[in-house]
């Protein structure tokens, strides 16, 4: 049975340093020369992409809503593939999973499907001996879920470190880090969370290099590699995407840069294996979709942030435009939908929709069970999947285009658009969990 070395990052709350340390021990630990397999729970887009710079391979996801627990293991197979050792970085708090699900989705969740040790990191800024009681909390709550060890962030002083690890003698779990407070290992933050790395590469190498060398000074790199091993085999197989045998190769067009960051790697190994060239753009700079485009794929990302440029841009909101109006499949989450719309905040879009897009002070945010209410170039009516949403915007509809999804949970109602080729949508979904997805995707680039 297959067995990679793995620890998962987890923490009592939100904002207790998770990413700061998982990055920072991807960093260290392919600064070893070690082989990195980077992991986030949940349906974040911007963690992975502070993790691929960390380790040099693709940021991936696990989540047990979107793709189902029993694809966890096997898409976490999927990416450690030939690596020394996984890191995967939890989601909120350890316990804490998709609402009103008990335990499904969670980091806990997930550790389980895994079989992998947890390191609990505590923000201890603001207490002494306490420590000692949360850390026995939460290693106790669920005896299916091992605690491992602990590191402790935001540490004030040598004083102050004392007087944690006294109290945290008696609770049984051992501390394999301290972490002193540093404001140059802090990532700027948003309307919708921390800054993609795409937006600021040249300052996120500097701090991710920051976290690396954090980590490395702070943490115990040989216990935590000796108690990543200590994880347990995996009764399954790694993921593979179904392949499609063709002697014709269909492009699909991917966009990318900037403004569209939020994109699954499993989509274009999906779209590949489907029979697919997937070619990347940006439509912040490309004024042409990639020669022979038969398909377009508009992930999520930021928008509204380049709405100005992506205005400037005509001639590939043109191109965009005439695409969609031939029939050819055209696929957009989010942040695609938004840029399909006629405007964006007031300013003109691709006019592929006719809906106005406008930013909104309320967020929107959470899992979606969804059922497809019309066939289009992604699934047949009635095809039923789970989805995530999570943006600061509001589209207000025209006419002439069918629903795309019928929204089951938590509220009832209609989402999306399904004109001619083109299925546009808030939600996010993982094509893995239904990969005939991306083959029904590629079929129709061959016969629109």
């Amino acid at each position: 049975m297959p067995s990679v070395p793995r620890l998962v990052i987890a923490a009592p709350s939100s904002g207790s340093g998770k990413t700061t340390v998982a990055t920072g021990l991807m960093a260290a630990f392919a600064a070893r020369g070690l082989a990195v397999s980077p992991h986030k729970v949940g349906p974040d887009y911007i963690d992975p992409g502070y993790h691929t710079l960390a380790s040099g391979r693709a940021g991936r996801n696990l989540d047990a809503y979107l793709c189902g627990p029993e694809l966890v293991g096997p898409l976490f197979l999927h990416g450690a593939r030939g690596c020394d050792i996984a890191v995967v970085e939890g989601v909120m708090g350890l316990y804490d999973g998709a609402a009103g699900e008990g335990e499904l989705a969670s980091t806990a969740h997930v550790a389980k499907l895994l079989r992998a040790p947890v390191v609990l990191v505590v923000d201890a800024s603001s207490q002494s001996r306490s420590v000692a009681a949360l850390v026995h909390g939460f290693a106790s709550w669920d005896p299916q879920v091992r605690v491992g060890g602990v590191i402790l962030n935001k540490v004030a002083s040598d004083r102050h470190e004392e007087l944690l690890r006294d109290a945290l003698d008696s609770a049984g779990v051992p501390v394999l880090g301290v972490l002193r407070r540093a404001a140059q290992v802090d990532t700027p933050s948003r309307h919708l969370g921390l800054v993609p790395v795409a937006e600021r590469r040249a300052e996120a190498v500097d701090a991710v290099a920051a976290m690396g060398a954090q980590v490395e000074q702070g943490c115990d790199l040989d216990g935590l590699l000796a108690l990543a091993r200590s994880a347990g085999a995996l009764s399954c197989e790694a993921w593979e995407p179904p392949l499609t045998t063709t002697d014709r190769r269909e492009v699909v067009a991917l966009a990318g840069g900037s403004a569209f960051t939020f994109s699954y790697a499993e989509h274009a190994e999906l779209l590949t294996a489907a029979g697919a060239e997937v070619v990347a753009f940006d439509p912040l700079r490309d004024e042409q979709l990639p020669d022979g485009t038969a398909g377009l794929v508009i992930g999520g990302g930021f928008p509204e942030v380049y709405a100005a440029e992506l205005s400037a841009n005509e001639p590939l909101r043109k191109a965009v435009a005439a695409l969609a109006q031939s029939g050819a499949p055209v696929a957009a989450e989010c942040a695609g939908l938004l840029y399909l719309c006629r405007e964006l905040d007031g300013l003109p879009m691709c006019g592929v929709l006719d809906a106005s897009a406008r930013m909104s002070e309320r967020l929107t945010l959470g899992y979606r069970d969804a059922v497809a209410v019309a066939d289009s170039s992604l699934a047949v009516a009635g095809t039923r999947m789970r989805a995530h949403e999570f943006h600061r915007t509001v589209v207000e509809p025209g006419s002439g285009a069918a629903p795309a999804w019928g929204i089951r949970s938590p509220q009832r109602r209609v989402e999306g658009f399904v004109q001619q080729g083109v299925h546009a949508s808030y939600l996010h979904t993982h094509w893995a969990a239904r990969p005939g997805v991306a083959r029904r995707f590629v079929e129709r680039c061959r016969t629109s």
